[in-house]
C-alpha cells in the first residue's frame, strides 16, 4: 500500500500544499495514494502519541510512506532516526518529494537519512537561533513584541462563515449543533456573535 503522510504544527497551517505536492509527485511517478493520513500535531510529540505511530505499527514489507519531507515525520533528529529505523526493519519505503529520497533498507539509504536527519536538526537550530537574537535585539532596541496585552486578533477562528453561521441559525438550528458542524466549541459560537 502506499501511504500520503501530512503534519501540520498548528490549526493555522494548511494541508493543502503537502496533499498538492504528493498528489503531483504520485501523478509524474504513476502511483496511487491508497490512505491519506493527516495531523495537525507538533513534531516533538512522541511518536506514540501520533497518527502516524498507529501507521507505523500496521505498515508491511514493501508498504510505501510518501511525505513531502523527512522533517514532517519529527522535529528532532533522533526522532526521525528512530521512525526511519522501524521502517527499514519492516522493509518498509520512506519516500519525500522535496529532498527526493527512496529510503529503503539498503545501507546508502541508511547513510542518506541520517546525513539528512543532521543537517535538517542543524538547520532548525539555527533558524531558532537567529530568531532569538533578532528578538533580543528588537526588545534591546525598546521595540514591544506582540499583540498588546488584552487586545483581541483581528481575524477569529470563525471568521468567513457568518453567512453559513446565520442561515443555520435562521433554520433554528442549536448552537450547539452549530459547534459541532463548524467543529468549534460552543463557546466558541456564542462568543463570535457577542464580538460582532
Amino acid at each position: 500500500m502506499v501511504y500520503g503522510y501530512i503534519r501540520v504544527s498548528t490549526d493555522k497551517q494548511t494541508v493543502e500544499n503537502q496533499r498538492y505536492e504528493i498528489n503531483q509527485f504520485c501523478e509524474k511517478n504513476i502511483l496511487n495514494v491508497d490512505k491519506w493520513i493527516e495531523e495537525t500535531i507538533s513534531g516533538s510529540k512522541d511518536v506514540n502519541d501520533r497518527k502516524l505511530g498507529r501507521l507505523l505499527k500496521k505498515m508491511k514489507k514493501n508498504d510505501i510512506l510518501i511525505c513531502s519531507e523527512l522533517s514532517r515525520l519529527g522535529r528532532t533528529l533522533l526522532m526521525i532516526m528512530s521512525i526511519l529505523n522501524e521502517c527499514m526493519n519492516r522493509e518498509v519505503q520512506v519516500w519525500t518529494i522535496k529532498d527526493n529520497y527512496r529510503l529503503g533498507s539498503d545501507i546508502n539509504s541508511k547513510v542518506l537519512a541520517f546525513a539528512f536527519g543532521i543537517s535538517a536538526e542543524i538547520e532548525r537550530n539555527l533558524i531558532s537561533q537567529r530568531t532569538k537574537e533578532a528578538l533580543a535585539r528588537k526588545r534591546s532596541e525598546g521595540v514591544i513584541l506582540g499583540r498588546p496585552k488584552g487586545s483581541l486578533s483581528k481575524t477569529r477562528k470563525l471568521t468567513g462563515k457568518e453567512i453559513e453561521i446565520r442561515a443555520l441559525l435562521d433554520k433554528s438550528v442549536p448552537v450547539s449543533t452549530i459547534a459541532r458542524i463548524l467543529e468549534v466549541h460552543r463557546i466558541t459560537v456564542y462568543r463570535f456573535f457577542q464580538e460582532e
